[in-house]
């Protein structure tokens, strides 16, 4: 990628942030789109680092807007497209700004990349459009199914990217993270809705389905993935997972995140969290043997030793009364 400008969309999120920051390490400029508010909030751009920021530009907007994409998206050589609605208990409540957003927000960024001609765009996609897994570990050729609404339009996202691919020859890779963590996610997901309830003295740790079984990769690997997929030649059209290929069930993993935090946890299932009983994804493995043969990636932060590490360094992060904060950790975040 040399030092060509980039365009990040969904900068402000989680691994947005955390993406955005590694390439200005690298001496990229970037161009960071994120969310407009009326409250000139950037997310976690906001803690960025100032030694970082000499190359950074912020722009505010929606991907649901063509104009402000294109507008955003002008002069730079090549686009991470990470924002999207993810919450997939939210999806069921409201499915429609799901397809508005991961939908029609990505044909903008698509439809904006070609007209424009940058180098490559990395798409993100997730481990939910395969559903529940019908082998493992899970290559990309696995069978789709969407199981939630969420799911069902990344399963659509992704094949407006591939089409534009297949149709117009635009150079778009399709990056499929497994599911992530780290310093920074939002309290929808299971390991912070954990470490908060924990942090904020609550030993009994209320919790959805216990039984289904992920695999959890440290946001830095996920980071380290994007940026191979950039740098790699001769992957345009492709799919390529992004996981550790460990798997533990959310019961084991609360009462690991108990351990590290040094406190003794029930586990106690909450009927308003647990997803429809055809909805719930079972099982979630990664195969990353294409993305190590075609841009050289492969897991830090993997296995059980991995793991441990990974979630002892989110748990201190959290530790922080400035990060804590930020969380409510005894409201149900859809």
């Amino acid at each position: 990628m040399a030092e060509t400008r980039v365009l990040v969309t969904g900068a402000g999120g989680f691994i947005g942030s955390h993406l955005t920051e590694a390439l200005l390490r690298r001496g990229h400029p970037v161009r960071a789109f994120v969310r407009y508010n009326g409250r000139n909030d950037w997310g976690w751009l906001d803690a960025c680092p100032r030694d970082l920021t000499g190359n950074l530009e912020v722009v505010a907007g929606d991907v649901c807007d063509p104009f402000g994409v294109r507008s955003a998206m002008a002069g730079c050589d090549t686009v991470f497209h990470l924002a999207a609605l993810i919450a997939i208990p939210y999806s069921y409540h409201s499915p429609s700004s799901y397809v508005a957003v991961n939908l029609n927000g990505t044909l903008n960024v698509l439809q904006a990349a070609r007209d424009l001609g940058v180098r490559r765009v990395i798409s993100t996609s997730t481990s939910e459009v395969y559903g529940t897994a019908q082998f493992t570990p899970i290559t990309e050729d696995h069978p789709l199914q969407g199981q939630s609404p969420y799911s069902a339009t990344k399963i659509g996202a992704d094949q407006l990217v591939l089409s534009f691919f297949r149709s117009f020859g635009l150079p778009v890779v399709i990056c499929r993270p497994f599911n992530t963590y780290g310093p920074r996610q939002s309290a929808r997901a299971v390991i912070p809705t954990i470490i908060t309830q924990l942090l904020t003295g609550d030993a009994r740790v209320h919790l959805g389905a216990l039984h289904p079984r992920r695999e959890f990769n440290y946001v830095e690997d996920t980071v380290g993935g994007f940026l191979a997929i950039a740098d790699a030649s001769g992957v345009e059209g492709e799919v390529i997972n992004v996981g550790c290929g460990h798997d533990v069930s959310v019961e084991a993993l609360a009462r690991l995140i108990g351990e590290i935090v040094g406190v003794e946890i029930d586990v106690e299932q909450d009927p308003e969290r647990v997803r429809p009983a055809a909805s719930e994804v079972d099982l979630l493995q990664a195969s990353h043997a294409k993305a190590t043969a075609l841009t050289g990636w492969t897991p830090r932060w993997g296995g059980h030793e991995g793991l441990v590490r990974g979630l002892t360094s989110t748990v201190e992060w959290f530790r922080a009364p400035g990060n804590l904060g930020h969380y409510k950790a005894r409201a149900y975040n859809l």
